[in-house]
């Protein structure tokens, strides 16, 4: 028998075909004693107005402590946020592509219950994905701390100069790159913005970091790839520019000369769950396109 008992689930914002699936959801949950609850994005009022059906409504810094496996209906920036919202819990997290491409989100939702199905009965592969802690620091005081699942990314304005950032890895001086800015991408992340910049694609189960300068003034600057237990320093040298710390595309906090973003593995990492028979180079194949 499972040992799932409770899910949670986390909705795409402004999904409004979603909310009749969660119906549907709970109805099936509920005829095997599986309790649905939910987190960020879930209107509780609406949902029981518009489909009649009960969610049990959870603060999202509670779901993943007090669920057995989360359901992200979304694509993958949903999939991303909920990666950060989860903490230090290695809640399982299975993605039903209510989005555009779907690295994450692999389930499409006409395999929703089919896929619920195998995993209730264990016939899954719970795939590991790499996080990094960020530690932005000015005057060596901390100004915040957060996880990312894709992407530590320094950049200037359109309209900002290049600039110039000092890296080191585990205190060995690696280089200053002048450039647009530099990412510091995971294996998960190198199909993302990394990949736009020239950086290599990452198989997802490798134990790499890679730092990819974007625009570099010299042709030379090219991607470097890192162990992921490294400690990765960087140091803004430019003054009057508009640089921003960007952190999986979604949390943005200005950075000034001097600064500092320390980063390293996170003590968790991101459960994600996929099909037993899924193919990671069709997941590549399909979403670029290759061949074709």
């Amino acid at each position: 028998m499972s040992t799932i008992k409770r899910i949670g689930i986390v909705l795409k914002p402004h999904q409004p075909d979603a909310l009749q699936k969660i119906c549907e959801l709970a109805e099936w949950l509920a005829k095997r004693n599986i309790e649905l609850i939910g987190g960020p994005e879930i209107e509780r009022e609406r949902i029981e107005h518009q489909t009649g059906c009960r969610i049990f409504e959870i603060e999202p810094d509670k779901l993943a402590s007090q669920a057995d496996l989360i359901i992200v209906l979304g694509g993958d920036g949903t999939m991303i946020a909920t990666a950060r919202m989860l903490g230090d819990e290695g809640t399982p997290v299975m993605g039903i592509n209510f989005g555009g491409l779907g690295y994450l989100a692999e389930f499409r939702i006409e395999e929703l219950f089919t896929g619920l199905e195998l995993v209730l009965a264990g016939d899954y592969r719970l795939d590991p994905r790499v996080m990094l802690s960020v530690e932005l620091l000015r005057d060596n005081q901390t100004v915040t701390r957060n996880r990312v699942l894709n992407d530590v990314v320094i950049n200037k304005s359109a309209l900002a100069r290049i600039i110039e950032i000092e890296a080191e890895l585990n205190r060995q001086f690696v280089n200053s790159f002048r450039a647009d800015g530099l990412i510091i991408a995971t294996p998960t992340g190198s199909t993302a913005y990394n990949l736009s910049a020239g950086g290599p694609i990452v198989y997802p189960s490798m134990n790499a970091i890679v730092l990819t300068p974007i625009c570099p003034f010299t042709l030379s600057n090219r991607p470097i790839v890192v162990p992921d237990d490294a400690v990765i320093e960087l140091k803004l040298k430019t003054d009057n520019e508009d640089v921003s710390l960007t952190l999986d595309g979604q949390v943005g906090h200005p950075l000034a000369i001097g600064d500092r973003v320390v980063i390293r593995k996170s003590r968790s990492a991101f459960n994600l769950i996929q099909p037993a028979n899924r193919n990671y180079f069709d997941v590549l194949r399909d979403k670029l396109r290759w061949g074709r």
